[in-house]
């Protein structure tokens, strides 16, 4: 009975969230592995991480990894049984809490730990040993995994991504976004050779006869996917950056040793891109870590404290990708980008990474607004439409660890989504409080999409509850149709009106009529008004909004 009363549950649960996308997914399949991996059961909700340590040595022959990991937590609610996540091909060794061995089973990823009875309010810690080979990344960062490469030398260049897949492909642990450590330890041997970088602070290392030690610790809460390390004969050089009110932050670089000299004068950017996201949202957030690059095999990954740089020195995305004038690297932009918005602020559920993406991908036009102008903010967002295809809504399914869209509208899409409210409200010093007020409201924390549209109704005074609707729950975007009318006595009228998902959407957008610059209120319903149209054509600002626009 137990057991069909928890598929009867779980039928539910997903039934909710997926009629919240207004039945998009509804053609979708999910199984058991895509909710144990994806959903917030009682065997995890009864605890909270409040540690991790993480001990372990690479095999590099092997291509393997054997240690344990300290799993420190508090009770939320009395439970006798939790569920932690390791991935299938890993093999799991054993589980000791309080001197004892622990029974556990194994469902696909999932782990189900037996503990004696625990109180709510109590604290402890388990130790989970393991080992095994990690999947090999195909496509990284793309498809998770890691990454066994090799320098030009010939020397071993290791690093791992698992966004998405998830970071219990190489290490136990409780692997949802809702639920991010208070800190971490990260301790890797690895031979002498060669160094290893991890996220944080490194506290010592330690001498092991032919191997190292290298000791990690960050003490800020951090997503599991962002947890990682880096290994091979890295030269390391530091800057300083000075924020604002005089304060000062090691920038760390860990680059190949033949790219030093390349690395010292291209990381030079690192400054400015520090610059703008303090103007713009406050000082970067892991402070007390540092701020750090560390040159990989694969393109880039926003791991906190530690970002994956793998742009080649190059501007833009590996030369491409900005406007041809611009000359700024887009991997240090948009990963410094998300130690703000998917690093401190991250989402509870993998079905809102818009949270990450479309923040972040928009602060690259803040980037270029602020150091260039808005005019070219401008003419950057409008590179990025041809990456928008409208194919399915920004949000997807919760529950499941949603990570299957067709296109990157999460990222592009979800910029633009931004920069057309930010135009909708078209008051400049009041966007830019919102989107300031809105971090440093939530920073380093967990947040739903509910909280940002909460803060902009708050501030702007207005409800734009519809406009999310719209943008996010749905693949289309809205379409202004209009047409335009010679009436008896010689005047000219335009009639317009939203076409749209939403049936209370309402909008207003600019047009220029006759060199001068007109502002129209839409809504669903056909709205007629004398406008002196002239001979020349109607320029409605798809610059600053993302719709279409179709004549009648």
């Amino acid at each position: 009975m137990k057991k069909i009363l928890s598929f009867a549950f779980l039928f539910l649960w997903i039934t909710l969230s997926l009629s919240a996308q207004k039945g998009f997914y509804d053609r979708y399949t999910f199984n058991r592995a895509d909710t144990l991996r994806g959903m917030l059961r009682p065997e995890r909700t009864a605890y909270d991480v409040t540690f991790y340590e993480l001990n372990i040595k690479l095999q590099l022959d092997q291509r393997s990894v054997d240690g344990f990991v300290d799993i420190h937590y508090h009770a939320k609610d009395n439970f006798d049984r939790l569920q932690i996540d390791l991935y299938q091909n890993m093999s799991l060794d054993k589980i000791e809490f309080q001197g004892k061995e622990l029974s556990f089973q194994r469902e696909y990823n999932a782990v189900f730990i037996d503990f004696p009875e625990q109180q709510k309010g109590s604290q402890g810690k388990f130790r989970v040993y393991y080992h095994g080979s990690p999947r090999v990344a195909r496509r990284p960062p793309w498809d998770g995994g890691f990454v066994w490469s090799s320098t030009a030398s010939g020397a071993p260049w290791i690093a791992v991504a698992c966004e998405g897949d998830g970071a219990s492909l190489w290490w136990p642990n409780k692997d949802h976004l809702s639920d991010e450590p208070d800190s971490m330890s990260i301790k890797v041997t690895v031979p002498d050779e060669l160094f290893c970088v991890a996220n944080g602070d490194l506290r010592q290392t330690v001498e092991l006869g032919a191997n190292t030690r290298y000791e990690w610790f960050v003490s800020y809460p951090i997503n599991n996917y962002n947890v990682t390390i880096n290994v091979a004969p890295y030269a390391h050089f530091s800057e300083t950056y000075t924020a604002k009110d005089g304060e000062q932050m090691p920038m760390d670089f860990y680059v190949l040793p033949e790219n030093l000299a390349k690395a010292k004068t291209h990381f030079q950017q690192t400054e400015g891109v520090l610059e703008a996201f303090e103007h713009y949202f406050g000082k970067y957030p892991f402070w007390n870590d540092g701020f750090a690059l560390v040159e990989t095999p694969y393109l880039g990954m926003e791991h906190q404290g530690a970002i994956a740089y793998g742009n080649h020195y190059k501007r833009g995305y590996m030369g491409g990708m900005i406007p041809k004038d611009m000359n700024w690297d887009y991997i240090i932009v948009h990963e410094t980008g998300h130690e703000y918005f998917g690093n401190s602020i991250s989402c509870h559920d993998l079905a809102e990474m818009w949270i990450h993406e479309s923040f972040t991908t928009y602060m690259e036009a803040l980037y270029v607004e602020y150091h260039f102008s808005f005019k070219d903010a401008v003419r950057y967002l409008n590179s990025q439409k041809s990456f928008i295809m409208n194919q399915e809504p920004i949000l997807g399914p919760k529950n499941v660890n949603w990570e299957n869209w067709k296109g990157s509208d999460h990222y592009f899409k979800g910029s633009w989504v931004l920069h057309t409210l930010r135009s909708a409200i078209d008051n400049d010093k009041l966007w830019f409080d919102i989107l300031k007020g809105f971090y440093q409201k939530h920073e380093i924390s967990n947040v739903r999409t509910t909280d940002f549209i909460d803060y902009v109704n708050q501030a702007t005074g207005n409800d734009y509850t519809y406009f999310f609707e719209q943008y996010l729950e749905y693949p289309s975007i809205p379409v202004l149709e209009w047409t335009s009318l010679v009436n008896r006595d010689g005047t000219s009228s335009l009639k317009y009106r939203w076409k749209t998902n939403i049936q209370d959407f309402r909008m207003p957008v600019k047009v220029n009529i006759q060199n001068r610059e007109v502002v129209l209120y839409p809504t669903t319903e056909w709205q007629e008004e004398v406008i002196d149209l002239g001979k020349g054509e109607l320029d409605f600002r798809t610059d600053l909004y993302l719709i279409k626009i179709k004549a009648k």
